[in-house]
């Protein structure tokens, strides 16, 4: 659209730009208008036909170069989603290898995993029998301690002490002392070393608090003392102020009359008087703010004494209920062990119980079935005894018979066993040594296999992640697939609609060139006749230009039909071309005269900028007043060019 509207743009401008060319060659020459505006028109029409032609020619031009340009893209693309669809299934079929790969190996790995989980759970079962009959044993110990630590329990109760005691018991040696001893000393060493710093912490408590009722009372006494001194201080600041008022006084009756000279030594020892008390003042207000400063101090010192003996007695009282808080924790954790004790040993006598009443049912029945099994016992043997009666007379026969023979094979038989003996000695010792280089190879091959067990564990395990990973970019391939065959089928359509296009223009374009050949034939005779003009016209300016006496060249532009009625537009234009060129010449003439004022007003310029160069250089050889009045002027200028400036641009604004 926006090449059509350009296209249409540019025809407007062309044909407006001939219509103002006919225009401004009408008023120039206004003679025959009848004529002259029928062959304007014929000569619009042929201009107009063939910039059409030639616009058309050249939209067709560049349609079909677009056309090229898009069926190349077309292709392009064609090709590029083609490979791209031949990799995606190359990559495809790879996965799909890869993938069968991975499940064979997989087959084959978790077989041998299978075997291996098999021998493992043999092993664990193995172990399990043994870690039971472990527990077992444990149990028994464990209910033996038990009631170890119950015995200990009951005889730990009372573990106070009295000093005789304590004394008896330390004097002996550990080895000889009992558990409920060795642990009542122990408890008795640390209840009484506790006990001592809890009797020294009161006492110090009740010291702290004595010296804290003193230190409050000092405390009264100094603020006490300190709201005296503060009130006469602001008495004698009031008497000092009134001295000085009096003083004011006393000043402005001297300036007023002959007071001083009257009672010049009353005023004298007045103010000598005055001196030395204001002196006295001052010694005491000095004295008592450095008592007040060493009282404030010490103020200080004694609350920061009594804030640390506050925080050491917050810490003993903390101490104090963390210790009973224990105590009473043990007391409480002692009395649930004993009650866990007493349940215990109830369940204990439960158990023995039911053992005894199963040991009796378990005896009963034995006998029973034994009882049952000696009748079946007695039935048997006496079948039994029936048939081997049978079965030897028959063997009595048969035995003689077979102890004559067998005696001939028994002899035979011992010659060949002494020898067989002596080859299973030999055998067995190679077995032996066979036996051992087994047993080490077996060994290392245990050792090798769990390492390779381990190994291929782990490859396993990178083997699915890696069959996962496979299978996401399997179906990220697919997904991308069966877009790329989306865009394809679009690609397709977008193609046939392309091609339907492009015929519809083919064959209006087809039309179109006729028309603009015929067009294009018709301009092409009437540019000829143009251009034959234009060179007959450039042969005249060049004869004119070169004649020197003007009144030759006007001749020689009537004998081309200037100043006469031309009929035709290619004379009128001839005509206007001749005026053109004269008015070349005589511009060219007045370019050169220019041209000469100017190199004139150069030179001028030059003259006048030296001399401009030497007023400057004596004005600034100048000496004083007169510089000084240079140097106002050329401040003045520049203000004045300053202010010009501003203005200009503020009238721009």
């Amino acid at each position: 659209m926006s090449h059509k509207s350009s296209k249409e743009i540019g025809k407007g401008n062309i044909s407006s730009s001939l219509e103002s060319e006919d225009i401004s060659l009408e008023t120039t020459v206004p003679t025959d208008e009848v004529s002259s505006s029928e062959e304007r028109e014929g000569t619009v029409k042929i201009t107009k036909q063939l910039i059409e032609r030639k616009e058309l020619l050249h939209s067709v031009q560049l349609l079909k170069i677009e056309l090229s340009q898009k069926n190349l893209m077309i292709d392009n693309l064609k090709v590029e989603y083609l490979t791209k669809i031949e990799e995606l299934e190359e990559k495809l079929n790879d996965a799909i290898h890869q993938k069968q790969l991975l499940s064979l190996r997989l087959d084959s790995q978790l077989a041998l995993q299978q075997e291996d989980a098999r021998k493992h759970q043999v092993l664990m079962k193995q172990e399990m029998a043994t870690v039971l009959l472990r527990q077992k044993q444990l149990e028994e110990t464990n209910h033996q301690l038990r009631e170890r630590a119950g015995d200990i329990r009951r005889s730990l109760r009372d573990l106070e002490l009295t000093d005789d005691c304590y004394e008896k018991l330390k004097s002996l040696p550990e080895d000889q002392l009992s558990i409920p001893e060795y642990v009542s000393i122990r408890f008795y060493e640390v209840v009484h070393s506790l006990r001592k710093e809890l009797s020294d912490l009161q006492r110090k408590k009740e010291s702290l608090t004595e010296e804290l009722s003193g230190y409050k009372s000092q405390l009264k006494c100094l603020t006490e003392s300190y709201e005296d001194e503060r009130r006469n201080r602001s008495e004698l600041e009031l008497k000092c102020q009134r001295l000085t008022l009096e003083l004011a006084d006393t000043k402005q009756m001297i300036q007023q009359g002959d007071y001083r000279q009257e009672n010049y030594d009353k005023v004298k020892s007045e103010r000598d008087v005055f001196e030395y008390e204001l002196s006295e003042l001052r010694r005491k207000y000095e004295i008592l703010e450095m008592s007040h400063k060493t009282q404030s101090k010490e103020r200080n010192d004694l609350s920061k004494e009594l804030a640390t003996i506050q925080q050491s007695l917050n810490l003993l009282q903390k101490d104090k209920e963390y210790l009973n808080r224990q105590n009473m924790e043990l007391s409480v954790r002692c009395a649930h062990e004993e009650d866990r004790l007493e349940r215990l040993q109830m369940q204990l006598e439960d158990a023995k119980k039911a053992r005894e009443e199963m040991y009796e049912k378990y005896v009963a029945s034995r006998d029973h079935y034994k009882t049952e099994y000696e009748m079946k016992l007695q039935e048997e043997l006496e079948h039994i005894r029936l048939k081997t009666n049978q079965e030897i007379e028959q063997l009595r026969s048969a035995s003689k018979e077979m102890y004559e023979r067998e005696n001939r094979n028994l002899r035979e038989a011992r010659d060949n066993a002494v020898a067989e003996k002596e080859r299973a000695v030999v055998a067995e010792k190679d077995a032996l040594r066979k036996y051992d280089q087994l047993l080490e190879q077996y060994r290392q091959m245990q050792l090798g296999t769990e390492s390779k067990v381990a190994e291929l564990l782990h490859q396993s395990k990178l083997k699915s992640f890696e069959s996962e990973h496979v299978q996401l970019v399997q179906q990220e391939t697919a997904k991308n697939l069966s877009q790329c065959q989306m865009e394809c089928e679009k690609y397709q359509r977008k193609l046939e609609v392309l091609t339907k296009e492009f015929y519809s223009l083919q064959s209006s374009s087809e039309t179109r060139i006729i028309e603009l050949q015929t067009q294009n034939s018709e301009l092409q005779a009437r540019l000829d006749t143009y251009e034959k003009l234009e060179k007959e016209l450039d042969e005249i300016i060049v004869q004119t230009a070169e004649m020197e006496n003007e009144v030759e060249a006007e001749r020689v532009l009537f004998s081309y039909g200037y100043g006469a009625n031309v009929p035709t537009t290619a004379k009128r234009r001839l005509k206007q071309s001749v005026h053109l060129a004269r008015r070349l010449l005589q511009l060219e003439k007045q370019n050169s005269l220019l041209v000469k004022d100017v190199e004139h007003q150069k030179e001028q310029v030059t003259q006048i900028s030296q001399e401009l160069e030497r007023a400057n250089s004596l004005l600034s050889q100048a000496q004083q007043p007169y510089k000084y009045l240079i140097e106002t002027v050329q401040q003045r200028d520049s203000q004045i060019s300053l202010q010009k400036e501003h203005i200009a641009q503020l009238e721009k604004d």
